[in-house]
């Protein structure tokens, strides 16, 4: 069963924002204490004692007794809520739930598999677990500091339900027997290489169409030489078509008057 700790608290008067603010201030954590037959009750808690018994719980389910200063008696709780600042982990709250010795409650209980799994050592299966936790009731003497889990005998494909489970003298379990506690699964990575191949292939036809549209683009490069030799024809041209040459701008003066007419015959030679 469950080992009980000690943890030294204070009573506290002041509450809201600006009172927890301060307590903060001061490496004290705002916390309260409630019941079933007892008012809620505001305390205080030195910040590093409860870290250090965080530390030594660990992932147990455990019941702690609080010691306040100036009263003999014992106030036996459980954590129900630790509430942590999301930027500097630093403790905001702390919830205790005040049991009686002798009066059953509910609370939850770690899941811990045992053992290894067949299907883990063998088949190259994972462990998974469905649920972390699970409700129980029971008196405080007969508290577990977890719900242990037998999977030597798990193969890949096989499930442990709640009802599977061996009992545990003075626990009643409260979910339903139904529920899937701890399983063996196929590796991730099977699965994800199914999923990547038809992946594979669709990529592979999607880049088809760009190969192939490459090649106009390389016969339209092996087209450009000949446009550049088609040049010299065209320069030639100019000078046989006068309106040609006329298009790209008048001639000067002096070559019109030396040029003959067209369809003029050639000049007589002087003579001597």
């Amino acid at each position: 069963m469950s080992q009980t700790f000690q943890l030294n608290v204070a009573s506290r008067a002041q509450t809201g924002r600006s009172a927890s603010r301060r307590l903060r201030k001061t490496n004290r954590v705002p916390a309260i204490l409630y019941g079933k037959h007892t008012s809620p009750e505001s305390l205080s808690v030195d910040a590093p004692e409860f870290t250090r018994l965080l530390k030594t719980i660990g992932a147990r389910t455990v019941l702690v007794e609080l010691q306040q200063a100036g009263k003999t008696d014992k106030a036996l709780s459980f954590l129900q809520e630790v509430q942590r600042d999301p930027m500097t982990d630093k403790f905001v709250h702390i919830d205790f739930q005040e049991v009686k010795a002798d009066e059953k409650f509910e609370i939850h209980v770690t899941v811990r598999p045992v053992g290894e799994s067949f299907g883990v050592k063998n088949q190259s299966g994972v462990l998974e677990l469905n649920v972390h936790e699970l409700r129980i009731r029971c008196l405080p003497k007969d508290l577990p500091e977890a719900v242990e889990v037998d999977v030597t005998e798990l193969k890949v494909g096989e499930t442990i339900k709640l009802g599977q489970l061996k009992p545990i003298a003075g626990v009643e379990f409260l979910d339903s027997k139904g529920q899937p506690v701890v399983s063996c699964v196929e590796p991730v990575a099977e699965i994800v290489t199914e999923v990547a191949a038809p992946a594979a292939v669709e990529g592979a036809a999607a880049a088809a169409p760009a190969e192939g549209a490459a090649a106009p683009a390389e016969g339209a490069a092996a087209a450009a030489p000949g446009a550049a030799g088609a040049a010299p024809a065209a320069a030639g041209a100019k000078g046989a078509t006068p309106a040609a040459a006329g298009a790209k701008g008048a001639a000067p003066a002096g070559a019109a008057a030396k040029a003959p007419a067209a369809g003029a015959k050639p000049a007589a030679p002087a003579k001597k």
